[in-house]
């Protein structure tokens, strides 16, 4: 079942902003996910799939043994034409796409996969969420994956569900989680619409705390905090990045 994105997704625009820093809004649409999932299958694979999805809509309890199983019998490569996209995570999503319902029971599957799977099923999940109807359902998801240090999870929380979906004041927060976690802002949906002038504030004392420790400054961020407004600005001890150190390479 498509989600609110499939419309702009197709659209195809792209977003830009501050350092042209960050993509669109909108990841594939369904259709645009299944020819690049085509293309890239087995004919063992492909007839795999077709399977799987007949018996989901016979059955959706069968999710429970075919979810962790389609990296296996599908691949675990890159996506072509779908950034940040793996072979699997575009067959879970149509697996989940094959569900014959929404809203609450399909959350509640959802979540399942998500707690019970190990780090690929959950970044499938994270992927899956901009397509799927559960509306805020699946803030909590991002929230879990964010809470995380594994920059694939928070790479797939970061993606256009977020941009439409956190708040603005978490939202920032997740920004600075990137930096943190070495994922490049380039991974955050809709970054140029929704930066804002605390979001360039945060980053403008990132770069100050960076430079007063000798340290390089994360890439995009000087780009993203602007110029420096007139008059005094805050010390770096008075900013608070306890979970956006600078970057210690």
């Amino acid at each position: 079942m498509s989600g609110t994105y499939e419309t702009a997704a197709m659209a195809g625009r792209a977003e830009t902003g501050p350092g042209e820093t960050g993509p669109a809004d909108t990841g594939p649409a369904p259709g645009d996910l299944r020819a690049a999932l085509a293309a890239c299958l087995d004919p063992a694979g492909a007839a795999w799939l077709a399977a799987a999805e007949a018996r989901l809509v016979a059955g959706p309890e069968a999710l429970d043994g075919l979810f962790p199983r389609a990296a296996r019998h599908c691949g675990h490569g890159p996506l072509p034409g779908a950034e940040g996209w793996t072979v699997a995570d575009a067959a879970r999503t149509v697996l989940l796409l094959a569900l014959p319902y929404g809203g609450g029971e399909l959350l509640a599957r959802l979540t399942a996969c998500y707690q019970h799977g190990d780090a690929g099923e959950r970044r499938a999940v994270l992927r899956a969420l901009p397509l799927l109807d559960v509306g805020d359902g699946g803030v909590p998801l991002v929230e879990d994956a964010l809470r995380t240090h594994d920059a694939r999870l928070v790479a797939a929380a970061v993606g256009p569900y977020a941009a439409h979906r956190l708040p603005q004041h978490e939202w920032r927060h997740a920004v600075l989680k990137c930096l943190s976690a070495g994922v490049p802002l380039t991974a955050v949906a809709g970054l140029a619409r929704r930066h804002d002038a605390e979001l360039a504030r945060m980053l403008r004392a990132l770069a100050d705390e960076c430079d007063a420790a000798g340290r390089p400054v994360p890439a995009g961020v000087r780009r993203l905090a602007g110029p420096r407004p007139a008059g005094p600005h805050p010390t770096t001890a008075s900013a608070t990045f306890n979970s956006a150190p600078c970057d210690r390479s």
